[in-house]
């Protein structure tokens, strides 16, 4: 009986002073796991239990993100992502955003309106074939202008280098014009010292 009033009191605390009506029970979480070295994260997306540590075990690897490319590197296994959806895991917010933007969540909401039959599994198959494709555009457009910024922004370094060595150049060039016209006259003066030794 003890042991019963101990789990409701951490099941209050956990779930935030709700109704026991209201109560929600997550085992299993899809968050992200930290790795790298400091100040260069690098994350894994896993499914853990909720009740383990933020880097300790989990229950199995979904992918990887990493946030200091741009665009964010991910790489995600679209199916075991869904396929822990589908079995009740609660993802973070920002394992919600990840899991969006590679198209997991989508492909859940698809999966439920096949289980329902309000779509057929080629129809549901063809709207995410649609929408990955529509997606790879808008990455690739973002890689191609950030390349292109990158590529301007070389162009004007290098003019503005050559400008500022064009004008180093300029300012260093009478002192040379001063120095040649004594070496012009030093041969001169040689060959009148030799003329009058004759």
């Amino acid at each position: 009986m003890r042991i019963k009033k101990i789990s409701y009191l951490c099941t209050l605390i956990n779930n935030r002073g709700r109704e026991p009506h209201q109560l929600i029970y997550m085992a299993v979480k899809i968050r992200l796991q930290r790795h790298g070295k400091k100040g260069k994260p690098y994350y894994w997306i896993v499914a853990a239990d909720a009740r383990s540590k933020r880097d300790g075990k989990y229950l199995e690897k979904l992918g990887a993100y990493n946030p200091n490319t741009n665009p964010a590197t991910i790489i995600l296994d679209v199916d075991g992502a869904v396929k822990w959806l589908q079995n009740g895991a609660q993802p973070t917010d920002t394992a919600k955003a990840i899991l969006s933007y590679k198209g997991a969540m989508l492909k859940n909401h698809l999966a439920g309106g096949v289980r329902k039959g309000a779509l057929t599994e080629e129809q549901a198959e063809a709207k995410f074939t649609a929408w990955l494709d529509e997606k790879a555009g808008k990455v690739g457009a973002k890689t191609d202008g950030l390349a292109k910024a990158d590529a301007e922004a070389k162009a004007k370094a290098f003019e503005a280098e050559k400008v500022a060595n064009e004008a180093r150049i300029a300012a260093n060039t009478p002192v040379e014009e001063v120095v040649e016209a004594v070496a012009e006259d030093a041969p001169v003066a040689e060959a009148d010292a030799s003329g009058e030794e004759e």
